[in-house]
């Protein structure tokens, strides 16, 4: 699962309670609240040196949320959103919910999984309205460096129609030291909606609290959306959030690091595995390995013909749970996520290396 094995800090489930006995339980202004909406321009300013007003920010119920409403309020019928390969399954189809056309831009293992700048700019026509992309990566645990994200805002800064949708909600779970916002280049600031929430840095993810900042003329567009779908996030959740932000990030370092010595533990018993090839991502608490050796292989019982296969041949014959990379738009490779124990982590790839050892 694409969620953090850890509970909820017990300073912000405190929090929580203490304004469910406060009484904070009516509704909420569609955009947020004004106190998490300032503590939300208080992260952004000291953390990513991005600069906004209240006015800009919009709390939505999970960034998953904000990203829907940046498309449905910028994507017409037939307008085009470029969106960087390997992606989070939601962004094909949130485009094309919004009547928009998704365009994939791939980059394979041998890339990282990070997209060149040169192929956006092949990829750009006149009906580009978005370009959408995640850093750190899900499902990749791609990174892409601040000189990577320069080359790129060099591209759109160029040509003023298109909007960059920067999902940085895995922004906590980084292992460079050094997470770049592509929205903090001068070029970019109008022409960008920077996208974060609680879920994985604070193990918040049964709040559902995600939030965007970005040009005022499309806060106001998402507030129009929000306002007609769901109005405000929960009361007592957004009290919470707020004194999350501004609380020391000791406990999202903690798991940080937890994450970190589980990549290396996951990798290094995934290279053990004959004819699997794995990197080293930089974020996120995933891998995902190209297993396409194995396609066009059986075990006399089951056939492996591409990624689908392998995971349900992983899931039928080896009991572990994978997600196909063909999901994600990748079709070599399948997800693994290491938000669970040391033990289940090793079991796990146990059982994949002693079940592919029958495939031939």
């Amino acid at each position: 699962m694409g969620e953090p094995d850890f509970d909820t800090p017990e300073f912000i489930k405190e929090a929580a309670y203490q304004a469910l006995k406060n009484g904070n339980t009516k509704y909420t202004p569609v955009p947020g609240t004004m106190d998490l909406r300032k503590a939300i321009c208080d992260k952004f300013k000291d953390e990513n040196n991005l600069h906004f007003d209240p006015s800009q920010i919009v709390v939505s119920n999970g960034a998953k949320q904000s990203i829907a409403n940046i498309c449905l309020a910028t994507l017409n019928e037939g307008d085009e959103a470029l969106i960087l390969a390997p992606y989070w399954v939601s962004y094909v189809e949130i485009v094309k919910f919004a009547g928009g056309t998704p365009v994939v831009v791939s980059a394979g293992i041998e890339d990282d999984f990070k997209v060149k700048a040169d192929q956006i700019k092949e990829s750009i026509t006149d009906k580009t309205k978005l370009l959408i992309f995640s850093s750190p990566c899900n499902p990749t645990g791609s990174v892409y460096t601040k000189e990577e994200l320069s080359a790129i805002a060099d591209i759109i800064a160029a040509n003023g129609q298109i909007l960059v949708v920067s999902d940085e909600i895995y922004e906590y779970i980084n292992f460079t030291g050094q997470h770049a916002s592509i929205g903090a280049f001068d070029s970019m600031r109008d022409k960008t909606a920077t996208v974060n929430g609680f879920s994985k840095g604070f193990s918040m993810t049964g709040w559902r609290l995600g939030y965007m900042g970005g040009p005022k003329w499309l806060a106001d567009a998402c507030n129009k959306v929000q306002g007609q779908v769901t109005s405000g996030a929960a009361s007592f959740s957004q009290e919470a959030a707020a004194v999350a932000l501004r609380s020391e990030k000791t406990e999202a370092i903690r798991m940080r690091d937890a994450f970190l010595r589980r990549r290396d533990l996951i990798i290094s018993k995934l290279k053990e595995v004959p004819g699997v090839k794995v990197n080293q991502p930089q974020g996120a608490f995933y891998v995902f390995p190209d297993v396409s050796h194995y396609f066009g292989t059986s075990n006399g019982n089951v056939r492996i013909n591409n990624a689908d296969d392998f995971s349900e041949a992983m899931l039928t014959e080896a009991h572990v749970g994978t997600v196909s990379g063909a999901a994600f738009g990748n079709e070599n490779c399948i997800r693994l996520s290491y938000a669970a124990a040391d033990e289940d982590l090793i079991e796990a790839v146990s059982r994949i290396k002693k079940c592919l050892a029958s495939f031939k």
